[in-house]
Protein backbone atom coordinates (compact mmCIF):
# COMPACT_ATOMS: atom_id res chain seq x y z
CA UNK A 1 0.00 0.00 0.00
CA UNK A 2 1.22 3.32 -1.13
CA UNK A 3 1.99 5.97 1.94
CA UNK A 4 1.30 9.54 1.73
CA UNK A 5 4.89 10.94 1.43
CA UNK A 6 6.57 12.33 4.08
CA UNK A 7 8.25 15.27 1.68
CA UNK A 8 5.41 15.31 -0.92
CA UNK A 9 3.44 18.61 -1.38
CA UNK A 10 -0.15 19.40 -0.57
CA UNK A 11 -1.73 18.31 -3.59
CA UNK A 12 0.06 14.93 -3.49
CA UNK A 13 0.14 14.41 0.33
CA UNK A 14 -3.86 14.67 -0.05
CA UNK A 15 -3.96 12.83 -3.09
CA UNK A 16 -2.27 9.86 -1.82
CA UNK A 17 -4.23 9.94 1.56
CA UNK A 18 -7.52 9.88 -0.29
CA UNK A 19 -6.06 6.47 -2.44
CA UNK A 20 -5.32 4.97 0.69
CA UNK A 21 -8.40 5.42 1.86
CA UNK A 22 -10.32 4.10 -1.60
CA UNK A 23 -8.23 1.01 -1.40
CA UNK A 24 -9.34 0.29 1.86
CA UNK A 25 -12.44 0.27 0.98
CA UNK A 26 -11.93 -2.26 -1.51
CA UNK A 27 -10.40 -4.63 0.92
CA UNK A 28 -13.02 -4.08 2.76
CA UNK A 29 -15.03 -5.53 0.16
CA UNK A 30 -12.61 -7.76 -1.49
CA UNK A 31 -13.95 -11.39 -1.57
CA UNK A 32 -16.87 -11.69 -0.10
CA UNK A 33 -20.24 -13.23 -1.46
CA UNK A 34 -22.92 -10.74 -3.01
CA UNK A 35 -25.27 -11.63 -0.06
CA UNK A 36 -22.27 -10.57 2.45
CA UNK A 37 -22.11 -7.26 1.10
CA UNK A 38 -25.52 -6.57 0.84
CA UNK A 39 -26.44 -7.58 4.01
CA UNK A 40 -27.04 -5.37 6.53
CA UNK A 41 -24.97 -5.50 9.87
CA UNK A 42 -26.23 -3.13 12.44
CA UNK A 43 -29.84 -1.26 12.60
CA UNK A 44 -29.59 1.49 10.84
CA UNK A 45 -29.18 -1.08 8.08
CA UNK A 46 -25.47 -0.44 6.61
CA UNK A 47 -24.18 -2.61 4.16
CA UNK A 48 -20.46 -2.50 2.76
CA UNK A 49 -22.01 -2.54 -1.09
CA UNK A 50 -23.69 0.61 -0.06
CA UNK A 51 -21.71 1.97 1.35
CA UNK A 52 -19.24 2.12 -1.41
CA UNK A 53 -21.94 3.05 -3.91
CA UNK A 54 -22.44 5.98 -1.30
CA UNK A 55 -18.71 7.29 -1.60
CA UNK A 56 -18.84 6.77 -5.84
CA UNK A 57 -21.74 9.10 -5.60
CA UNK A 58 -19.74 11.53 -3.15
CA UNK A 59 -16.71 11.46 -5.76
CA UNK A 60 -19.02 12.45 -8.53
CA UNK A 61 -20.72 15.30 -6.40
CA UNK A 62 -17.88 16.66 -4.73
CA UNK A 63 -15.45 16.04 -7.87
CA UNK A 64 -17.28 16.26 -10.77
CA UNK A 65 -20.25 18.36 -9.88
CA UNK A 66 -18.13 21.11 -8.05
CA UNK A 67 -15.65 21.48 -10.50
CA UNK A 68 -18.24 21.85 -13.78
CA UNK A 69 -17.67 18.26 -15.16
CA UNK A 70 -20.29 15.47 -16.04
CA UNK A 71 -21.47 14.41 -12.79
CA UNK A 72 -23.17 10.50 -12.56
CA UNK A 73 -24.11 10.59 -8.24
CA UNK A 74 -26.89 9.08 -7.27
CA UNK A 75 -29.58 11.99 -6.64
CA UNK A 76 -31.66 11.93 -3.23
CA UNK A 77 -33.97 14.82 -2.34
CA UNK A 78 -34.46 16.48 1.56
CA UNK A 79 -37.14 13.48 2.30
CA UNK A 80 -34.55 11.07 0.86
CA UNK A 81 -30.80 11.57 2.37
CA UNK A 82 -29.93 7.88 2.15
CA UNK A 83 -30.60 7.31 -1.58
CA UNK A 84 -27.13 6.47 -2.38
CA UNK A 85 -26.34 4.04 0.14
CA UNK A 86 -29.83 1.78 -0.79
CA UNK A 87 -29.01 -1.12 -3.23
CA UNK A 88 -31.56 -1.57 -5.87
CA UNK A 89 -32.76 -5.12 -6.55
CA UNK A 90 -31.23 -4.85 -10.25
CA UNK A 91 -27.79 -3.74 -8.71
CA UNK A 92 -24.86 -5.98 -8.71
CA UNK A 93 -21.70 -6.03 -7.28
CA UNK A 94 -20.01 -5.80 -10.10
CA UNK A 95 -22.05 -2.97 -11.17
CA UNK A 96 -21.78 -1.18 -7.93
CA UNK A 97 -17.78 -1.36 -8.35
CA UNK A 98 -17.90 -0.44 -11.96
CA UNK A 99 -19.20 2.70 -10.75
CA UNK A 100 -17.54 3.15 -8.07
CA UNK A 101 -14.00 3.00 -10.44
CA UNK A 102 -15.81 5.17 -12.79
CA UNK A 103 -16.10 8.20 -10.44
CA UNK A 104 -12.52 7.62 -9.18
CA UNK A 105 -10.90 7.93 -12.33
CA UNK A 106 -13.59 10.99 -12.88
CA UNK A 107 -12.32 12.46 -9.71
CA UNK A 108 -8.80 12.00 -10.59
CA UNK A 109 -9.09 13.93 -13.21
CA UNK A 110 -10.25 16.79 -11.99
CA UNK A 111 -7.92 16.36 -9.20
CA UNK A 112 -4.80 16.12 -11.64
CA UNK A 113 -6.04 19.24 -13.69
CA UNK A 114 -6.72 21.74 -11.16
CA UNK A 115 -4.55 23.44 -8.60
CA UNK A 116 -5.22 23.07 -4.67
CA UNK A 117 -6.15 26.66 -4.73
CA UNK A 118 -9.06 26.50 -7.88
CA UNK A 119 -12.05 26.91 -7.08
CA UNK A 120 -15.84 25.29 -7.74
CA UNK A 121 -19.22 25.42 -6.17
CA UNK A 122 -20.58 22.66 -3.82
CA UNK A 123 -23.77 21.18 -4.50
CA UNK A 124 -25.18 23.46 -1.86
CA UNK A 125 -23.61 26.96 -3.05
CA UNK A 126 -21.07 27.99 -1.46
CA UNK A 127 -17.48 27.82 -2.83
CA UNK A 128 -14.56 25.78 -2.19
CA UNK A 129 -11.34 25.30 -3.42
CA UNK A 130 -9.74 21.93 -4.41
CA UNK A 131 -7.43 21.82 -1.29
CA UNK A 132 -11.46 21.76 0.75
CA UNK A 133 -12.88 19.12 -1.05
CA UNK A 134 -9.58 16.87 -0.56
CA UNK A 135 -9.53 17.33 2.36
CA UNK A 136 -13.49 16.74 3.11
CA UNK A 137 -13.06 13.56 1.38
CA UNK A 138 -10.12 12.44 2.83
CA UNK A 139 -12.56 12.86 5.65
CA UNK A 140 -15.42 10.87 4.26
CA UNK A 141 -13.30 8.08 3.75
CA UNK A 142 -11.65 8.21 6.74
CA UNK A 143 -15.19 8.04 8.66
CA UNK A 144 -16.51 5.29 6.39
CA UNK A 145 -13.31 3.23 6.29
CA UNK A 146 -13.68 2.72 10.03
CA UNK A 147 -17.59 1.63 9.87
CA UNK A 148 -16.20 -0.95 6.70
CA UNK A 149 -13.93 -2.18 9.11
CA UNK A 150 -16.54 -2.98 11.75
CA UNK A 151 -18.77 -4.25 9.06
CA UNK A 152 -16.11 -6.48 7.86
CA UNK A 153 -15.02 -7.52 11.26
CA UNK A 154 -18.56 -8.43 12.44
CA UNK A 155 -18.87 -10.51 8.51
CA UNK A 156 -15.92 -12.91 8.69
CA UNK A 157 -13.39 -11.35 11.30
CA UNK A 158 -10.91 -9.42 9.17
CA UNK A 159 -9.49 -5.68 10.59
CA UNK A 160 -7.36 -3.81 9.32
CA UNK A 161 -6.34 -1.03 6.98
CA UNK A 162 -5.49 -3.23 4.33
CA UNK A 163 -3.97 -6.96 3.49
CA UNK A 164 -1.09 -8.47 5.63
Amino acid sequence: MKRVPYTGDEKECLSVALDRHRDAILWKVDGLSEEDLRRPMVPSGTTLLGMVKHLASVEYAWFCATFGRESLEVPYTDDDWDSDWRLEPWETTEGVLAYFAMARAAADAVIEEHDVLDTGTAWYGPTVTLRWVLLHMVEEYARHAGHADILRELIDGSTGSFAR
